[in-house]
């Protein structure tokens, strides 16, 4: 069976977010409420939205920024009601500043009664986006993949001295006439752990 090399070898690894972390900001006296989130999918990005404008129902402006993808290849800035480009592009840049995916940020702001002007909010956003991101915790997570296969009981102990070696996650398992098992593992390590699967005799497997 193949050794896994040095893990260095696998461009598999992103940095997000490990938790949610909040906050207030005070500018001239408005009020900016940041939050961030570590997140998956667009829905529960659309989850935390839905939560803070009923939280927030009476603030004029929910801007944020979100990005998603071990590329960031998926992201999204809004303004909500700000001039253009004033609130949820500087939000995005720290996003991208940190090297962060899988995040949201949104902050909420309450006006003060004296205009900030463009320069003003830009800086107000971007200073409210780094509170949240530095009173988070970044951590750097592995891209999952998965494989269901469906064997024999008289090879069970090959699979699971397999499953053993490449610390392997069964997420489910049903054992009836045969077994059948979903194994989550890093995305650097499909072709390997494919490969060794496929050397075992009468298994079957589906990626993904």
């Amino acid at each position: 069976m193949s050794d896994l090399g040095e893990e260095s070898a696998f461009e598999d690894t992103f940095f997000t977010l490990s938790g949610s972390s909040e906050g207030m900001f005070k500018d001239k006296g408005s009020k900016f409420f940041y939050f961030a989130f570590p997140v998956k999918n667009e829905e529960e990005i659309k989850l935390h939205l839905a939560d803070l404008r009923k939280k927030y129902y009476d603030a004029r402006h929910h801007c944020f920024a979100w990005m998603l993808g071990k590329d960031g290849e998926q992201f999204r800035a809004n303004d909500d009601g700000e001039p253009n480009h004033s609130a949820g592009d500087p939000i995005l840049g720290q996003i991208r500043s940190n090297n962060l995916t899988n995040v949201l940020i949104v902050v909420v702001r309450y006006f003060g009664g004296t205009k900030l002007g463009m320069g003003g909010l830009i800086q107000a956003y971007k200073t409210s986006a780094v509170m949240a991101i530095e009173e988070n915790e970044i951590v750097e997570k592995q891209v999952k993949t998965s494989v269901a296969i469906h064997f024999p009981y008289p090879v069970m102990n090959d699979v699971m001295k397999l499953i053993k070696t490449y610390e392997l996650e069964i997420t489910s398992q049903k054992m009836t006439l045969d077994c059948q098992m979903t194994l989550e593992f890093r995305k650097g390590l499909e072709e390997l752990i494919v490969a060794s699967l496929e050397e075992i005799d009468g298994l079957k497997l589906t990626i993904g």
